[in-house]
């Protein structure tokens, strides 16, 4: 096959969760640890770290491989989904996975595929870990694809795991309540291996904490240890001093990634780090300054409240739950403009009502839908919308409700692109 027919198997022959939702999710380990037996285990042939969470844990992922690699380590990057090209998701120092491995490993694999019959994420998964070992990487930051207890990812025994926050989101797959997701989410937590939970949260810092204590594992609150001061933020940077206690451990530290939500995801970022070290790993603090720089450019990363034109000024952001529009709005309310337009498409199994409630009333909305079978029909966004008090048009595309909303902005207004990742990756 060539790459693109080997695409086309892996996302239409293959049961796929960013494209039919829950149904395509497995139970249990057993498919990728079948696999990965079969590929000789490659998933503890690295060192890695796991981070999961239900928002920040990309960011958090691309933030620690981007000092890791700026440290002289060889670094795997493991994230999901991917916005416009599917090698996003498996990226050795910045650098995606070649077209050639990816249909190599599906043509050499394809017995095994059909045995096994796994999932898109499972062999995605095992594809990663195969091309991390094959590559000799010194270490893996892999993010968790979804909950963590059942998520693919969870075969490997990393130095260190890292739970960013606990919110709403997956609950038909995950539950309803934060310590349910909680329970979901601790789940990566293992024997005798240190985990940072990046924000303490009174409903679910006990399920953390009892995780732990039965994994015998050291567990850290990032919020509990580290605080930020001098705080500024603008377009192009976000600046902070690091305090550990009254220590100041990093003094004006830069970020790239300007979002108001990278405030709770560097205290993660440093808290880990600092650990790291202390299980020996060599990261100077020249490395941490360099790399919370240019994230984006050492990463590739993308879609976090992203600047994509000026005059009018374009942002998006991939933020698709409650917890995440709330930051959102945040960085909305701290930028400035005349009047706010919002592009916004949805998938079908999200919070609808909990994220249209939270929305600003005075914006003008252009209602779309991305163009996977999980998108929310247009029509019946915009009507649920409707009964909130947002108004606006529908559009067929993701493109024409942008083309629409360019038309009537004016040049000192704001557009805002999001919903979904999916409405982002159509417009990257």
């Amino acid at each position: 096959m060539t790459y693109a027919q080997t695409l086309d198997f892996l996302y239409s022959k293959l049961p796929m969760f960013t494209r039919v939702g829950a149904v395509a999710l497995k139970k249990d380990l057993h498919n990728t640890l079948a696999m990965c037996v079969a590929l000789g285990n490659p998933q503890h042939q690295f060192k890695s770290v796991h981070v999961g969470g239900t928002n920040g844990k990309g960011s958090t992922s691309h933030m620690l491989a981007a000092i890791l690699q700026q440290a002289g380590y060889k670094t795997g990057l493991y994230t999901s989904p991917h916005l416009k090209d599917f090698r996003e998701r498996i990226r050795i120092n910045g650098k995606m996975v070649p077209k050639a491995f990816v249909t190599d490993f599906v043509k050499t694999q394809n017995q095994l595929i059909e045995q096994i019959e796994p999932s898109f994420f499972e062999v995605t998964v095992a594809m990663a870990f195969a091309y991390f070992a094959q590559e000799k990487v010194d270490v893996a930051i892999i993010e968790v694809g979804l909950g963590g207890r059942l998520d693919s990812t969870n075969i490997i025994r990393p130095d260190l795991a890292v739970i960013t926050n606990i919110s709403l989101d997956h609950t038909n797959i995950l539950g309803n309540t934060l310590p349910e997701i909680a329970y979901e989410k601790a789940g990566i937590i293992k024997s005798q291996i240190p985990v940072v939970i990046g924000e303490r949260q009174e409903e679910t810092a006990t399920v953390f904490i009892e995780k732990a204590k039965l994994e015998n594992a050291a567990i850290t609150f990032a919020d509990d240890v580290l605080h930020l001061d001098h705080i500024q933020q603008n377009a192009a940077q976000l600046s902070v001093d690091v305090y550990n206690g009254n220590q100041i451990s990093y003094p004006k530290l830069v970020l790239d990634l300007t979002g108001s939500h990278q405030l709770k995801n560097i205290l993660t970022v440093i808290e880990s780090i600092l650990i790291l070290k202390e299980k020996g790993y060599t990261i100077a603090d020249d490395a941490v300054y360099t790399a919370l720089k240019q994230v984006k450019k050492l990463t590739s990363l993308q879609g976090r409240w992203q600047t994509l034109s000026k005059n009018p000024l374009v942002i998006c952001d991939t933020g698709h739950n409650k917890a995440g529009l709330l930051e959102v709005i945040q960085n909305i309310n701290n930028t400035p403009h005349h009047h706010l337009h919002m592009v916004l498409g949805m998938v079908k199994d999200k919070d609808i009502s909990g994220v249209l409630a939270i929305l600003p009333k005075n914006a003008t909305y252009y209602f779309c839908q991305p163009n996977l079978e999980r998108a929310l029909a247009v029509e019946e966004l915009a009507a649920q919308a409707a009964s909130f008090g947002l108004k606006g048009e529908t559009f067929e595309s993701v493109e024409k409700a942008l083309e629409n909303a360019k038309k009537m902005a004016g040049s000192k207004d704001l557009i805002f692109v999001g919903g979904s990742t999916f409405v982002v990756a159509e417009i990257i």
